[in-house]
């Protein structure tokens, strides 16, 4: 090989070597760097960028949660619970995590009485939402089956369901909630915000699939709602109840209410309505049957006023007990207005007046007295007027107050016709005659201790008017009101039933109003039965034997002593003609 040749091939060797010198170098310095790189980036994360790191992991694993917190109890004056919150589950579902077309899902159709065909149709129409309602509230037991069926995307929570263990018999004054546990009727929606409890807050891990792993930390713990003890004695309001049921039924009757006070307190120890609802079973509830007619609806009291005209006379001082009248010839005229009697029953004194319940005796006194005295003795003494309970949708009622009173209008005022009140009202005024003329403030609400009341009317005209309401019932129109042992007093009302084209000629109300023991008075009751079409309608025929047996039944549960005297009394029936 010639130097030429020579020299060349050492010039390629030695450039050869110099690339894979150059090429070892660049390789190497690369990897260096990748390194480098690699190392500074761990530092970064785990020194620097820690925190950072720590705030993405919580929020894929680490979730808050609510805790639900139950509705406070509602119960009677003894305990009895009326309304209670019970733990349910809920089931959802993830439609992201769930495959329409899972062949289990059959079996999830049936168990929540759904078709198979809706609930896959559901999972695909909400497949890009990660939460809906499978079925709400439903029992642990059937949420364990579902859960058990191990469908993808299918989960459950614990929430609370309402539930009333009496049931219809006290669902006008309880009420109900929705299905989020929020006060619709009732002592539920009066008190809605006492009821209502606070949800908590906790920290909990989770797995990729949405499962609890681990309760983390407690944020916020869970206020129940505040516990309600009612003034009502639920043995007492079952007893009202059927009682109540069964005199609507056997005189085929539109509907009815009952409402029972305490004379001492003003408390409500029973209040119930025909027709009613059961709370825990909404599918057949009807609008009809929401009211609480005891407080919202309204009627003219009729001859039940009558007492407490002989009060304010009794009170002008114009009149006394043993003072009579001529009611002769047994109907007063206004016009074309005419005032009757059953019959015509001369003279009488104004016990008699109530004993054989005269509208023409009335009318008299109120023609004397005038209109104003009569009204404002029915105001002080709650008729017409706002009884403050704190129930909702209660109707006030209406007190006429004309600027100049015609001798009609007096008269009709009288025996309880041209103004309105609701039978809770009604019994509040028999229950001012009941405990010595005292106006205590009514009250759902249980009372630790003694209200304060006012009086409204004189200590020695209520008892001379509560002798009258005893005589009414011994030997009157409230013949069939006596509750066997004890000795009671009240007053009988029969009133036409207001239609859209006025008075309707062949509906009535039967009222009786009364109290007893009727020396010692623990209770007023007031009942009142809508349009009876058994063939007998008067308060005495309908509403007074009903009064009798709660009565009786209320005054034995409450220990009061029987007066044996009374037992042997055989109750005198109605006389032909007379009116309640």
């Amino acid at each position: 090989m010639s130097g030429q040749g020579k020299q060349a091939a050492n010039w390629q060797q030695r450039l050869s070597a110099g690339l894979k010198a150059w090429r070892f170098g660049s390789v190497l310095g690369v990897f260096l760097l990748v390194m480098l790189g690699i190392g500074w980036r761990l530092v970064d994360l785990h020194v620097v960028d820690k925190e950072f790191l720590r705030q993405q992991g919580d929020v894929r694993t680490i979730r808050v949660e609510s805790i639900d917190a139950h509705r406070g109890v509602v119960s009677d004056r003894h305990g009895e619970p009326l309304a209670v919150s019970t733990p349910v589950q809920t089931l959802w579902a993830n439609p992201s995590e769930t495959d329409p077309d899972d062949p289990r899902l059959a079996g999830l159709a049936r168990l929540l009485g759904m078709t198979e065909g809706s609930l896959r149709e559901r999972l695909r129409t909400f497949a890009g939402r990660e939460f809906i309602y499978l079925r709400r509230k439903v029992q642990p037991s059937l949420a364990r089956e579902a859960l058990d069926l191990g469908i993808g995307g299918i989960y459950a929570r614990q929430e609370y369901r309402r539930y009333y263990p009496a049931g219809e018999v006290t669902a006008h004054v309880v009420g109900f909630t929705n299905i989020d546990e929020l006060g619709q009727e009732g002592i539920e929606l009066a008190y809605n915000q006492w009821l209502t409890g606070e949800p908590g807050r906790k920290r909990v891990l989770k797995d990729n699939r949405g499962r609890v792993i681990k309760d983390l930390m407690l944020i916020r713990d869970a206020r129940p709602g505040r516990d309600l003890e009612l003034s009502l004695d639920l043995r007492l309001q079952y007893l009202a109840y059927r009682e109540l049921k069964a005199v609507v039924a056997a005189h085929n009757a539109r509907g009815g209410t009952l409402v029972m006070l305490d004379v001492d307190t003003g408390e409500v120890l029973a209040m119930v309505n025909q027709g009613s609802y059961n709370p825990n079973d909404r599918a057949q509830l009807s609008a009809d049957n929401l009211r609480n007619k005891a407080i919202t609806d309204l009627f003219e009291p009729g001859s039940t006023i009558k007492p407490i005209t002989i009060a304010a006379a009794l009170e002008s001082g114009k009149y006394q007990v043993n003072s009579t009248i001529d009611t002769s010839p047994g109907f007063r005229r206004f016009g074309r207005f005419t005032i009757r009697d059953a019959r015509n029953y001369g003279t009488m004194d104004l016990t008699e007046m109530i004993v054989k319940s005269s509208n023409v005796g009335v009318s008299q006194i109120a023609t004397e007295l005038g209109g104003d005295v009569l009204r404002n003795l029915f105001a002080r003494m709650g008729l017409g007027q706002a009884t403050g309970i704190g129930f909702p949708g209660e109707a006030v009622g209406v007190l006429p107050a004309p600027p100049r009173w015609r001798p009609v209008e007096e008269s009709a005022l009288s025996y309880g016709y041209g103004m309105s009140v609701n039978a809770l009202q009604l019994a509040q005024a028999y229950m001012v005659i009941a405990n010595g003329g005292i106006r205590y403030p009514l009250s759902l609400m249980k009372q630790e201790a003694p209200p304060q009341g006012r009086r409204v009317l004189s200590e020695d005209v209520a008892l001379a008017v509560r002798g009258m309401l005893k005589e009414a019932v011994a030997r009157g129109t409230g013949g069939r009101g006596q509750p066997g042992l004890y000795a009671a007093g009240g007053k009988t009302g029969t009133v036409h039933l207001v239609g859209a084209r006025g008075y309707e000629k062949s509906q009535y109300k039967a009222i009786f109003a009364g109290m007893a023991p009727i020396d010692d008075p623990r209770i007023v009751t007031v009942v009142a039965v809508d349009a009876p079409q058994s063939g007998e309608y008067y308060g005495g025929e309908v509403a007074a034997p009903v009064f009798a047996r709660v009565m009786g039944d209320a005054l034995r549960l409450l220990n009061v002593k029987p007066e044996l005297e009374v037992s042997g009394a055989k109750a005198p029936r109605r006389a032909s003609g007379e009116r309640g």
